[in-house]
């Protein structure tokens, strides 16, 4: 059991586990099957039901639900996972479900990720690292969202959909396919409109790595080619580079086909 702060009206299980310096608010509830790991805060009025398992110094604010059933009709109890990384912030409101036994039985949340006020997280969720998700953004089971994605506010996404590195959301859009790296998408349904160029100068690509995916981009959506020969064309010109080979790898294995 933690030896940091908990409030004497918070409920905690003897089933579960608080590592040291856990602190955890007023009216909060951890349930049986929780491991909390170190420096972790849990406000006042959050609810962690089992198994779950978060990592170290994550802030996680009120009125949270964090790991309770998944909202899938064919649940019958099984004792399927939540899984969250380190230092991650998990503001106000926000659901995360657990995983169901017909798909990866746990909902996964990397390392390093803010999520604001709202957010749903739906069962069989994989997110990455360093992630933003704006209030409201809504995830339908069984999708990823790679690392370095930005959800913009009221975005919802389909399930089985997949979410690129480094891709952007608009406020308000509505994902139904396959979003490539680097791409920023807007619209209801959600249409391609360039790349997330501020985001990939803030993390450090270079000049000609950022006119590369610009290219690579144009070759995609501006010249009217099927998406076999915009693939081959850019593998031509430019496969030979990290980036470029990440982009084409995603459109390859794509499941959903990709928003054009």
């Amino acid at each position: 059991m933690s030896n940091g702060l908990i409030h004497p009206t918070a409920i905690i299980h003897p089933g579960a586990y608080l590592d040291d310096g856990v602190e955890v608010g007023a009216y909060s509830v951890i349930g049986d099957n929780v491991r909390i790991g170190r420096g972790s805060k849990i406000a006042s009025h959050v609810v962690i039901e089992g198994p779950t398992q978060l990592g170290e110094d994550n802030q996680v604010y009120p009125f949270a639900s964090l790991g309770a059933a998944p909202q899938d009709k064919k649940f019958r109890g099984e004792p399927t996972e939540l899984l969250i990384g380190d230092r991650n912030v998990i503001r106000e409101c926000c659901t995360f479900n657990r995983g169901t036994v017909q798909d990866k039985g746990k909902t996964v949340v990397g390392d390093d990720n803010w999520i604001m006020a709202y957010v749903h997280i739906a069962h069989d969720c994989i997110i990455g690292n360093h992630t933003i998700f704006a209030n409201n953004a809504t995830l339908a089971g069984h999708v990823e969202i790679r690392d370095w994605v930005i959800l913009g506010g009221f975005t919802l996404v389909h399930q089985f959909c997949v979410i690129g590195e480094h891709a952007f959301t608009g406020m308000g859009s509505s994902v139904s396919k396959d979003v490539p790296p680097f791409a920023m998408v807007s619209g209801a349904p959600a249409e391609p409109h360039s790349i997330n160029l501020e985001g990939l100068k803030r993390r450090g690509f270079s000049k000609e790595a950022i006119q590369r995916i610009k290219e690579a981009h144009r070759i995609l959506y501006r010249q009217q080619l099927p998406v076999q020969d915009a693939l081959a064309k850019i593998e031509a010109a430019y496969g030979e580079h990290e980036e470029i080979a990440l982009l084409l790898a995603f459109c390859r294995h794509s499941q959903r086909g990709l928003i054009r």
